[in-house]
C-alpha cells in the first residue's frame, strides 16, 4: 500500500547509514612550553639554593631542633591559638551588636572596629606594652566609687599579655565582619519562619542564623588563623620569646643571621602547611550540599593540572554525519 504522505510520482531513496567518526583531542602545545620553562626555572632555583655555601645548610640544620627554637615555636602556636578564640568570641559578639536594632549597641559596635581596623597592629602592641605610661595603677572596684583592689599595670601588662590584648582585640574587629558577613548571607525567610514559630531572636541567632552562616564564615577564618600565625611574629618586638625572636637572640650571639631567618621561615612554612590543609578538609565538610562536586585541594589539583591535558573523548559514542552525537 502507497505511503498517502509521499506525493504521486517521486522517488524515495534510502538514508545512508551514518558513520561514526574519529573525534581527536586538541592538543595543547603551549601547555607544554610552560611547563618544561617552569621545571628549568625551579631546576636554577634549587640548585642555587642548595649549591650557594652563604645559606649555611649545615646551621640551619644544627639549630633547626634546639630547645629555644622550639620552645619560641610552641609560644607562636600558643598565642595563635588564644589570640584567635578572643578574636572569634569578640567578633561574634560585636557582629551581632552590630547587627542589633539597638542604635547605642550598633553604634558601638561600629565604634570599635572603625578604631581598631583603622590603627596598624603594630602601634597598638606597643601601645599596650607601654601602658604603664599613661595609667601607672589599673584600679578594680565600684564604677566612679569605692577601689577594691590596686596593682601595679607593669606587672599586670606583662609582655604576653600585652601581646594577647593587641593581637586578640585587633582580631576581634576583622572577624567582627566576618561574622556579619555570614550572618548577611543567611536568607531572611529563616528569620520571618523563627519569628513565625515564636521564637525570639537569641535563639533564632543561635538555632537559625549562625549554624547556616558557618559555610560563609570558614573560609575567612581559615585564613585569618594562617595569617595570625605569621602576625605574632611582630611579638618580637616587645621581647616576647616566639619563634622569631628566639631565632634572633641565638643570630645575635652567633652572628649567624641568614641560617636562624631560614630556621624560623621553614618552621612557619611547616605550620602553615598543615593548617592549610586542615582548612580545606574543613570547607570541604561545610560545602557538602552546595556544590556538585566536592572541591579538590591544591595538591589534588597541581596533580591533575599535570597530567591531564585535554578532556577524554566518549568512548562508542556514535557521531552523525553532521557531526552531533546521536
Amino acid at each position: 500500500m502507497a505511503d498517502p504522505q509521499v506525493p504521486a510520482g517521486s522517488a524515495v531513496t534510502a538514508s545512508p547509514k551514518a558513520t561514526p567518526l574519529t573525534v581527536v583531542p586538541v592538543r595543547h602545545p603551549g601547555r607544554w612550553v610552560a611547563i618544561l620553562g617552569v621545571l628549568v626555572l625551579a631546576a636554577m632555583l634549587v640548585s642555587t639554593i642548595l649549591t650557594n655555601p652563604n645559606f649555611e645548610w649545615g646551621v640551619v640544620g644544627n639549630f633547626f631542633t634546639t630547645k629555644a627554637i622550639l620552645s619560641g615555636l610552641g609560644m607562636t602556636l600558643l598565642l595563635t591559638v588564644v589570640v584567635m578564640a578572643i578574636g572569634i568570641v569578640l567578633g561574634i559578639v560585636l557582629a551581632v551588636m552590630r547587627l542589633s536594632p539597638n542604635p547605642i549597641l550598633s553604634g558601638a559596635s561600629g565604634l570599635y572596629i572603625w578604631f581598631f581596623r583603622g590603627t596598624p597592629v603594630l602601634v597598638q602592641l606597643l601601645l599596650w606594652y607601654n601602658l604603664a605610661a599613661l595609667f601607672p595603677r589599673i584600679s578594680f572596684g565600684i564604677p566612679f566609687g569605692p577601689e577594691f583592689m590596686v596593682v601595679d599595670a607593669n606587672a599586670v601588662i606583662t609582655p604576653f599579655v600585652a601581646a594577647l590584648l593587641g593581637l586578640g582585640l585587633n582580631e576581634g574587629a576583622y572577624m567582627a565582619e566576618i561574622v556579619r558577613a555570614g550572618i548577611h548571607s543567611v536568607d531572611e525567610g529563616q528569620v520571618e519562619a523563627s519569628q513565625a514559630l515564636g521564637m525570639r531572636r537569641r535563639l533564632t541567632m543561635r538555632r537559625i542564623v549562625l549554624p547556616q552562616a558557618m559555610r560563609v564564615i570558614i573560609p575567612p577564618t581559615g585564613n585569618e588563623v594562617i595569617s595570625m600565625l605569621k602576625t605574632t611574629s611582630l611579638v618580637s618586638v616587645i621581647s616576647l620569646a616566639d619563634l622569631l625572636y628566639s631565632a634572633q637572640i641565638i643570630s645575635a650571639r652567633t652572628f649567624q643571621i641568614i641560617p636562624l631567618l631560614l630556621v624560623a621561615s621553614i618552621w612557619y612554612l611547616i605550620v602553615t602547611t598543615i593548617l592549610t590543609m586542615i582548612q580545606s578538609r574543613i570547607e570541604r565538610r561545610y560545602s557538602r550540599g552546595t556544590r556538585r562536586a566536592e572541591p579538590i585541594s591544591i595538591w589534588q589539583r597541581l596533580w591533575r593540572n599535570l597530567t591531564q591535558f585535554h578532556g577524554k573523548p566518549p568512548s562508542d559514542t556514535p557521531l552523525s554525519s553532521t557531526g552531533g552525537i546521536r
